[in-house]
């Protein structure tokens, strides 16, 4: 069974939970399609009208597990299955019918943040420390976000974060309206549970057709820019530099 990713209903709640704690949450192969079979099921239960994603521990999520990406990319064929069930996982939360809330805690980082920026509502914890690491490292983003954060902040602070790399705050996240809300670390999950109370009160065939046509319009070039992300990453992950870099860690 996989414990990696523990998903509860709550009446027209959905909690999916990145629970690989004494790893900061990293993302593995079994945590991708643990979330993966999770929004799955979210999507399929007629009763759930809004998801929450959040963390287990001190951490949202901080990125690929770099200890399990030898395993995850040990060819070119390992490398883009990988990258792919990453990218699904985006298309999962961008196109579902229903509202998709991120509880951002902790460390929040690289693919996983990526993740953060495909969801409809993002709510960050006042504590919360978020950076793109991947240019560092001679990899690439995926998640959209070449398309989607260019358009959302602009392409100026689209490059600081992603070729800078730097460590941020939570307020720097409301500031380049990556974080939709800033609350306190003890009321992150009460906050986003009212909200996804919220939203279940809204006709669910209004809220669905609402979101699909401000993807559809707002973000017409993810396709594109996803698969563009997808070769690049590849070349990443397979590049000497970045392997030298990951044993470095």
């Amino acid at each position: 069974m996989n414990h990696t990713v523990i998903s509860t209903i709550e009446g027209p709640i959905a909690w999916v939970k990145l629970n690989r704690p004494e790893r900061l949450n990293a993302m593995n192969r079994q945590l991708v399609d643990g979330l993966s079979a999770a929004l799955a099921a979210a999507e399929a239960d007629e009763g759930v009208r809004a998801i929450i994603l959040h963390g287990e521990g001190r951490a949202f999520c901080s990125g690929d597990d770099l200890k399990d990406l030898d395993a995850q990319t040990a060819s070119e064929a390992d490398t883009q299955d990988w990258v792919e069930a990453i990218q699904a996982v985006t298309l999962q939360i961008m196109q579902s019918r229903k509202i998709v809330i991120a509880a951002v805690h902790g460390w929040c980082v690289g693919g996983a943040l990526e993740w953060v920026i495909n969801c409809d509502f993002r709510l960050f914890a006042e504590k919360t420390r978020w950076f793109f690491p991947e240019v560092t490292y001679g990899l690439f983003v995926t998640g959209g976000v070449t398309a989607l954060l260019t358009k959302q902040v602009g392409p100026q602070v689209t490059k600081e974060l992603l070729i800078l790399g730097e460590r941020h705050d939570a307020q720097k996240a409301l500031e380049v309206g990556i974080a939709w809300k800033i609350v306190a670390d003890d009321r992150l999950l009460d906050e986003a549970r009212q909200l996804a109370l919220t939203i279940a009160t809204r006709p669910s065939a209004a809220v669905a057709d609402v979101k699909r046509a401000i993807n559809d319009g707002f973000h017409s070039s993810l396709q594109d820019a996803m698969a563009q992300e997808t070769a690049a990453t590849v070349r990443g992950f397979l590049s000497p530099e970045a392997q030298a870099k990951a044993k470095e860690f």
